[in-house]
């Protein structure tokens, strides 16, 4: 393939979009299907909007609402197969398999009808009637195939699995035996009940996400993504490798406003990943740095994808409270790619962007200020301690003024008007279009969660996997007993161990599965195991949340990483492997805040001085790191000095003073060594 760079037409990329998010696969329909289901997605957002600012009716009636359109929607918008996107065979009526009007009519149906039965409800929970049980089994149904069209296969197996195990319970092995519950019993859990189909995933998503997902597509349409790229461009294109560090911080931008990985990979990498190649960059390091960057969208506060309002929920604490806490952890992501990026650019003498190339600061301020207004109401309501779907209903009617504004600047007042009605209507059927997929990963989500709750296997994982990381902790301090001082507890060890199995399964189960629904399932099933090593439970969901992101790096299922290689035109695998490369700094993280719980800012045992210490030590374990990792820090490494540096950042995340100072002392060495050699290689200078 030529080395010359390539530009992709906005169609390329939304194919590219397509290819590697499941939720972004829509299929092409018959004129009369577009517009019947552009005109309710249109609706639903408009109730979405309408309830967050004048209220919510009862929960299980806003759910079921919400659920039961999402999947009507769902079978309209998402073919069986792949193969099948475009074109359908037999029996079809206005294009569409027969087949899939049922599935529509029927899932809605029975979403609808337990709200329509709720009053009566009270009277049978644990005794559901036949037509609760038949109504229950076409929900449970209608939701598998419809996640299976929407995110693949991954998810509903799980949920299968978990559906087999509350029913095949007593001929479970060991452990895991439990009495079983006949298929009356489950469907009375999952259905009728809030522990299941009902409960606190789908409340979270059509309560909050939903109303930020909107927001975020309104933001992006009065061009404040695009005013994040030009802002980033110009503060830190001339700098040596500059276009990787505007992926980088234009990224992290892009990510207050956006959730979705995949996405921030194709919006900013159309841009970035052309300028990397075109400076020198090799072609899967620039679709890695674009990946690696991008996945961080999802843990930059305000938006956070879903996980921050799912937190409200779990841990009933106020949305300001988690996004303090996620300020840090965020910075520390975006750091550790920028440090990599960084030590790459030096390594290669590769220069920044000139002065023709790089937009001017004030300028991109003075021409778009108006598009940060609807992000910094949003913002100031967030902090000040209103709900967050009564913020978001003020930073999305922002958006609409604003984009009125910017209509009749462009067009005059009345093709204006006429392009305002239309973005509008646009982009609320946009956003509700890309809501469809994660309402239904949450809602079978909730069939995990509910067996859970129904059989108690949580607390079996967690004895087991405790019981196995103090079995290995005493082993590791039994060997480390002949130094003259002891570097680690035992009680560390354990909660080293701990963690390490807990990060090795949340990446595992992230591999097929959204960061959503991996979330809540690590939530039930790792987070009590990190609760009897006496975690904070604001740490212990931090830390499952931050493992499930690394998944979309992580090969073999590296979904942005391969979206990126697609725009670069490189090996997906190698770009995957790189992507997780960098990626490490953020693997580093969840330890960190772990063993220094102050690195969330708000944990009960914050004090100033464990801070200083603990952010210190996170910042020199992330330089360490990554010079190993690049072989770089002031110039080549040694071997030896490699497997040092790398030893040393281990040590400054663990907690003891000893470890920690001991770490330090090895990159204050090394990097004295160098200084002292005269090894510092200068990049070529700016052009």
């Amino acid at each position: 393939m030529s080395e010359e760079t390539r530009h992709l037409s906005e169609a390329e990329l939304r194919r590219l979009e397509e290819e590697y998010d499941p939720e972004a696969r829509f299929r092409t329909v018959l004129r009369p299907v577009a517009i019947l289901a552009g005109v309710i997605m249109f609706l639903l957002s408009c109730y979405h909007f309408y309830t967050a600012g004048y209220g919510i009716p009862r929960a299980t009636t806003h759910r079921g609402m919400h659920m039961g359109v999402s999947l009507f929607l769902i079978y309209l918008s998402f073919a069986a197969f792949n193969t099948t996107r475009n074109k359908t065979t037999g029996f079809v009526i206005l294009g569409l398999p027969v087949a899939d009007w049922v599935l529509a009519i029927a899932g809605a149906v029975s979403s609808f009808y337990v709200p329509w039965v709720y009053d009566q409800l009270q009277f049978r929970i644990g005794n559901p009637n036949q037509l609760d049980i038949i109504m229950g089994t076409i929900l449970l149904v209608t939701l598998l195939e419809a996640v299976r069209r929407s995110m693949g296969w991954p998810l509903p197996v799980i949920a299968l699995l978990f559906i087999g195990y509350a029913y095949f319970g007593q001929s479970m092995p060991g452990i895991f035996v439990h009495p079983g519950a006949d298929w009356s019993g489950i469907v009375n859990h999952l259905y009728l009940s809030s522990q299941g189909i009902y409960g606190t995933a789908l409340g979270v998503i059509a309560t909050y996400v939903f109303h930020f997902v909107l927001f975020g597509v309104m933001a992006q349409r009065i061009g404040l993504g695009q005013l994040f790229i030009d802002l980033a461009t110009a503060l830190t294109g001339r700098f040596s490798g500059g276009p990787a560090k505007v992926s980088v911080v234009s990224s992290a931008l892009l990510g207050s406003i956006s959730g979705s990985s995949i996405a921030n990979t194709v919006t900013t990498g159309a841009l970035t990943i052309p300028a990397m190649i075109k400076i020198g960059f090799k072609r899967h390091f620039a679709a890695a740095v674009e990946a690696a960057s991008s996945t961080g969208g999802q843990i930059t506060p305000p938006v956070m994808g879903a996980v921050a309002f799912l937190m409200v929920e779990y841990l009933g604490m106020p949305l300001r409270t988690i996004l303090i806490a996620a300020v840090v952890p965020a910075f520390m992501h975006f750091f550790g790619v920028l440090v990599q990026v960084h030590l790459e650019s030096k390594r290669l003498g590769i220069r920044g962007l000139s002065k023709e190339e790089l937009p001017k600061a004030m300028k991109v301020l003075r021409e778009g200020w108006l598009a940060c207004l609807p992000l910094v109401l949003l913002v100031w309501m967030l902090m000040s301690g209103r709900t967050p779907f009564l913020s978001a209903f003020w930073a999305i009617f922002a958006c609409i003024v604003v984009y009125a504004i910017q209509s009749v600047r462009a067009k005059g007042l009345v093709e204006g008007a006429k392009d305002w009605a239309a973005g509008i209507y646009d982009g609320f059927v946009s956003g509700a279009k890309s809501s469809l997929s994660v309402t239904a990963a949450a809602a079978l989500v909730g069939v995990v969660i509910g067996v859970v709750t129904l059989t108690g296997i949580g607390f079996k994982i967690a004895f087991m996997v405790t019981s196995v990381a103090q079995g290995w902790a005493g082993s590791v301090h039994g060997f480390l007993a002949f130094l003259p001082f002891e570097l680690f507890s035992l009680e560390t060890l354990a909660l080293l161990f701990t963690l390490m199995m807990t990060a090795v399964v949340c990446i595992l189960m992230g591999c097929g599965i959204p960061t959503t629904a991996n979330y809540i399932i690590m939530v039930a099933v790792a987070a009590p195991v990190l609760g009897l090593m006496n975690v904070e439970p604001l740490v212990a969901h931090f830390f499952v949340f931050y493992y499930g992101v690394l998944a979309d790096v992580t090969p073999p299922v590296a979904l942005a990483a391969y979206a990126a290689s697609g725009i670069a035109g490189a090996n997906a695998f190698n770009a995957g492997n790189t992507a997780f490369r960098l990626s490490m700094g953020k693997a580093l993280v969840p330890f960190m805040f772990v063993f220094s719980p102050s690195l969330l800012l708000v944990t009960a045992d914050f004090s100033l001085g464990a801070f200083v210490l603990a952010f210190s030590g996170a910042v020199l374990g992330i330089v360490s790191l990554s010079a190993a990792i690049t072989n770089w820090l002031r110039g080549p490494l040694l071997r030896i000095e490699r497997a040092l540096l790398t030893l040393a950042a281990l040590l400054m995340i663990a907690p003891e003073l000893i470890s920690t100072l001991i770490g330090v002392a090895i990159l204050g060495l090394i990097t004295l060594r160098q200084v002292l050699a005269g090894r510092d290689v200068p990049a070529a200078p700016t052009l």
